[in-house]
């Protein structure tokens, strides 16, 4: 058997998550489903992660095992595959990979972006989160600067998210105003369960003026997910890189 990453791009409106799950529309299993058809053998795929609902990606992998070589030379499979799969979902490069790679266990980072709307957009609408407040940017990048800081994010994890460690290690986190967005980028190890929607949620009122940095780094501290703010809403968050070691790329 030959193992393939897969790389693909979704955008997650339309569905339960990646996940599979018995009875609802998923990435997975639409993706599970196009390469079934199109190689004429089952297929299931193993994701870098899960997505929360209405969650999007520009950039997600996965890896499935085919008794076909080649796979990731064959432009006409993209072609076909792409033209199964729904407008939401895109296939974009096929690559062969040590029969140990994992999509999910091999990665070495990933980095995920919030995007806020200063106004409002028809086409925006399905991939942002629009708020009217006025935001201090610089205050919210000095919140930001506290994460790097720490490494248990226990006050951003989803309760009873099955988590072995709350242990994360943040290497970038900032704030872009790009005129019509404010753009949360973060990049970590590992993300736990609603880790980066919890965050945003608690970095808005430091923005609006109504958490100070010192209040922020203590709700960190205090390492309880009840002293947090409200997760920001699913639609803004994108899986924009993922990271891997070069040496298992064939």
């Amino acid at each position: 058997m030959t193992r393939y990453f897969l790389f693909l791009s979704f955008k997650g409106t339309a569905y339960n998550g990646w996940q599979l799950q018995p009875g609802k529309a998923t990435v997975q299993g639409v993706v599970n489903k196009a390469l079934t058809t199109i190689l004429g053998v089952p297929i299931n795929v193993t994701g870098a992660g899960r997505t929360d609902t209405g969650v999007h990606s520009s950039f997600f992998c996965c890896h499935f095992d085919s008794k076909k070589n080649g796979l990731d030379n064959d432009q006409q499979l993209l072609y076909k595959l792409n033209g199964f799969l729904p407008g939401d979902i895109s296939l974009n490069r096929i690559a062969k990979v040590t029969t140990e790679a994992n999509a999910r266990f091999d990665a070495v980072s990933r980095t995920y972006c919030y995007t806020i709307l200063k106004e409002k957009d028809p086409f925006l609408a399905d991939t942002g989160w629009l708020l009217f407040w006025d935001l201090d940017i610089d205050m919210m990048n000095k919140a930001a600067a506290i994460l790097l800081r720490h490494n248990d994010f226990t006050s951003f994890c989803r309760l009873h998210g099955g988590n072995k460690t709350n242990l994360c290690r943040i290497s970038e986190a900032k704030w872009t105003d790009t005129g019509k967005t404010l753009v949360f980028t973060i990049t970590a190890d590992r993300f736990l369960r609603n880790m980066v929607r919890a965050i945003t949620g608690t970095m808005i009122p430091v923005g609006r003026g109504k958490l100070s940095i010192q209040d922020f780094e203590s709700i960190i501290e205090g390492k309880n997910r009840g002293l947090a703010g409200q997760s920001a809403p699913a639609q803004g968050l994108s899986l924009t890189a993922i990271a891997y070691p070069g040496e298992i790329f064939i």
